[in-house]
Order: C-alpha cells, then structure tokens, then sequence
C-alpha cells in the first residue's frame, strides 16, 4: 500500500452508502460512510439512535486512518449478544483494507431469533454486500511547498511540478516568481531530484511549508 494514501469511502455522513435485507423477518439496514476522524466516526453514530429510536439496535464499527496501520478502530453489539455484531462487522472492515470508514448496521427485530451464529453472519454479510457495491477513492496525502525562481524558469517549474503530480496553490510576482505547491508524499523526492540542478546553481529556493 502506497505510503501516502489509502482507499476511502467517497460516501459523507450525509448521504451514506445503504444496503438492506431482510433475514427471517428481522430487517437489517447496512450504512457506510467517509469518517476522517473518531468525533466524526461517533457522531454517524449517534445519528442513528437520535433520528430511528425505535430500531431494535444500532450496531456498529469504525476504523479511522490507514487501515495498514491505525489502531483507532472500535465496535460495538449494542444489546445484541456479545461478539455477534460489532465484532463480525470490524472484521469485514479490517480485511477490506478501507480506512476512514465507519458502518453502521440497524436491525428491526422480526420476531424469529437467530442464535449467535447467524447474528454473525447478518451483521458481518450485510457490511461485506454493502461494501461489494461500495464506491471508493484514494487519499492522498501531501506536503506543501514554496519554490522561489527567476521569471525564465516559471514555465520549466510548472512543468517539473505537473511531472510529479504536484497543484500549483498560488504564484506572487515580484523581482522573482514564487509558488506555492503541493505535492504527493511520495513524489517528494522526485521532486526533489528533479530541481537539484537548479538548487545547486542557486536559481531556485525550495522550502518546506
């Protein structure tokens, strides 16, 4: 996995991403959205037990940062037995390699029980069919730059900048160009090595933001 970014939902809070079913009468309804932090991940949440308070449980798991790495990762069975819900769903999530991710899966009981094995495999099926038809998109983390150079350069900078992926932020025009950049982590070296020459020869000033 890319060192400067990783997959995300590109459903918001607002409008999650919904998968339904129904399991032997009871009606399971599978929520997913883009939650970059744990206030963010707790407040999907909560939602839920604000706005359907007659749901039989909102159960749920989140996992927020680079799913390769992050250790804020949480669920929860809410009422239902334990290890039946929140922990099947927090599985799936991990093994999707998604990060910023927070599911939410509400069930309206349908009067049949389904023991804890097939608590299990609602709540962990429902989040892995949702996530089948999830749409997601890469994040991409950056680091800003200015670069100071003579006005005989500005258009070769732009050129090396647009090389490594980098977005040109804002240019001041004084006795010299300035612009300030932003560039993919990964691609910072290459930019690096891309300007040395310049550096060397004092033309060009690169500074980190």
């Amino acid at each position: 996995m890319s060192s400067s970014g990783y997959q995300v939902p590109t459903h918001k809070t607002a409008h999650p991403f919904m998968f339904e079913e129904i399991i032997k009468g009871s009606r399971f309804i599978a929520r997913i959205a883009f939650t970059p932090s744990v206030d963010q991940a707790k407040s999907f949440v909560k939602h839920f037990n604000v706005t359907e308070p007659e749901a039989t449980h909102h159960c749920w798991a989140y996992v927020v940062g680079n799913p390769s790495s992050t250790t804020l990762i949480a669920c929860s069975d809410d009422g239902e037995p334990s290890g039946t819900a929140g922990m099947p769903m927090l599985n799936v999530l991990k093994h999707a390699a998604i990060g910023d991710i927070t599911a939410v899966v509400t069930r309206y009981y349908g009067g049949t029980k389904l023991g804890t094995g097939g608590l299990a495999r609602a709540y962990g099926g429902s989040v892995k069919q949702a996530l089948e038809q999830l749409e997601t998109s890469q994040r991409i983390f950056t680091e800003k730059f200015e670069i100071h150079c003579a006005y005989d350069l500005q258009k070769q900078i732009e050129y090396l900048i647009n090389e490594v992926q980098g977005e040109i932020l804002d240019i001041q025009f004084t006795n010299q160009v300035s612009l300030q950049l932003e560039v993919p982590r990964d691609n910072i070296t290459q930019l690096q090595l891309s300007l040395e020459a310049y550096i060397n020869k004092q033309q060009l000033q690169l500074n980190k933001l």
